[in-house]
This record gives C-alpha cells, structure tokens and sequence, in this order.
C-alpha cells in the first residue's frame, strides 16, 4: 500500500491540494476533516477506518442515485401492458408504508442522508405503482383514498407535535417488520401464479444488491440495531424474490392472469382475459423474457 501512495501522491496531490471551494466542502461534509485530509489531500490510503468510511459514502450515494430510477422499468411495463398480473398490491403497500416510516425516523434522528436517502425515491415511486395496480385491477377510487391516506400520514410522521421521537422508536421496529412483510405478499403471488408476470428483473436485483449494499453502510455509519436488523431480513426476502425470477425466468404462469386493459379502436378500454388453452400440470415453457 505504501508503494502504491507513493506512485500516486505526484500524480493526484497537485490536483486534490487545489480543489475549487465547493469541491472541497462537499468533500468535508461527507467524511470529515480528518478523514478528508487523510484520504484526499494527503492521499494517504492506509487508514482503514476512512477508507471503510469512504466506501460507504461511495455506495449510499450510489444506492440514492440508482433508487432514482430503480422502479422505472416496473412502471413502464404496467404502462405499456396495462396489467397487473403478478405484482402484489399489498406488497407495496407494505413496503411504502415501512419507507416513509424509515424516512421520517433518520430523518429526526439526524442520520446521514447517504444512509437512507433512496427511501425517500422509493417510496414516491412505490406509490405510482401501487396506484396502477389498483387502477388496472378495476379500482381507481381506491387508488385515490390510497394516494390521500398515505399523503396524511406521512405528514404526521414529519411533525414532533403529532407524534413523539418514543412513539417514532416503536413506529420504526413496527417498520422493520413491515418491511419484511411487504415482501411476502409479493413471494407468494409468484408462487400461485407459477411466473413473474410484470414484476421487473431490474427491479428485483438492484433491490437484492442495494440491500446488501445497506448492511455495510449501516455497520460503518449508524448505530442503530433496528435499522441493521431491518436491512438483513429484507436482504434474505429479496434474496428470495431473485430467486424466484431466476425459477421462472423462462416460464408463463399456468393459471389464469388477471384481465390486461387495452385500447379498442374507439378509445375505449376493453378488458382481455388471459386464459391457458389446456390445463396442465406444471409451469408451460415461455421464450418472453423479463425485463
């Protein structure tokens, strides 16, 4: 190690002594005086404990950025199918339910934005779906008392007048067991239906990548047991859910689907059942792939 800072001290030190101002603060502001000094001016790359401290830095703004778009490719697939068949509406409620509780919780508790900020894009994207799902399964007033309640809700968790940092403690170990309930619904649909239906590739291995990701940044930035505990059972589920989208893969489901919504000539949309030509025993073979 040493060898190798002192081959890139000449190369990188005349540009990280001579950062612009911002450049700088930002670079304080996420590791530290110390840390920044050590790592970056002085390029010194033997302290494990900054080292450690920047890799964590380096995958939470990773996560955040990726969370961004994370759910994009699940809401273009409901979208351009018009269906929900194999997504779970539970799940999701679930799910961002336990993220805005997570949200309001770091957020009070004054954590690192870089350790939980992807709950906040998320969620906001968690609830687009979860209002498809409602709306192509032929409910789209409860899509709306959905998008109100948890609008009001959220709002609550954010004011110290409505609801106290102790009763934000339970409401955050509530959360973590949400969290794994939210994946359950979602397992168990793939599992009746015998394939992955809508439920997006890309979405299930960030998730399962991204979980784990949390584990390391937790350790290295965030005391905190419910948080930790949170992020490994929600790594085991979506360790699951890949699992299950490798199974299926290759496979359509073998019962009946929920009904697809399309656009006849008339601009009017028609409701098309998805129906097995023969009743078979195990999952019928399929070349679509999922994306």
């Amino acid at each position: 190690m040493e060898q190798l800072e002192s081959a890139l001290r000449p190369v990188l030190q005349p540009i990280t002594q001579n950062l612009p101002g911002p450049i700088r603060d930002i670079g304080i502001s996420l590791l530290g005086n110390h840390c920044y000094k050590t790592l970056v001016h002085d390029v010194q790359l033997s302290d494990a404990s900054c080292f450690k401290l920047a890799i964590s830095k380096g995958l939470g703004i990773g996560i955040i950025g990726a969370s961004a778009v994370v759910k994009i490719p699940q809401l273009l697939k409901l979208l351009n199918s018009q269906s929900a068949a194999g997504l779970s509406f539970l799940a999701y409620a679930l799910e961002t339910s336990s993220y805005l509780i997570s949200l309001a919780y770091n957020a009070r508790m004054g954590f690192p934005f870089s350790t939980y900020g992807e709950t906040a894009f998320i969620a906001v994207q968690n609830v687009a779906i979860a209002a498809l799902i409602l709306r192509y399964s032929g409910k789209g007033a409860a899509a709306a008392v959905f998008v109100a309640g948890l609008t009001a809700a959220g709002y609550s968790l954010f004011i110290p007048s409505i609801i106290d940092m102790k009763t934000m403690g339970l409401l955050q170990a509530g959360a973590g067991a949400l969290g794994v309930a939210s994946k359950l619904p979602q397992i168990i649909t793939v599992w009746q239906q015998g394939g992955t239906g809508q439920l997006s590739a890309f979405a299930v291995f960030n998730y399962l990548f991204g979980s784990l990701s949390r584990i390391f940044t937790t350790l290295q930035e965030v005391d905190d047991k419910l948080i930790l505990y949170g992020f490994i059972s929600g790594f085991i589920l979506n360790a699951v859910l890949a699992l299950q989208m490798i199974y299926y893969w290759n496979s359509a489901p073998s019962k009946a689907s929920a009904p697809s919504h399309k656009l006849n000539k008339s601009g009017r949309k028609e409701a098309i059942a998805m129906t097995s030509g023969a009743e078979t025993k195990g999952k019928s073979p399929s070349t679509r792939r999922r994306g």
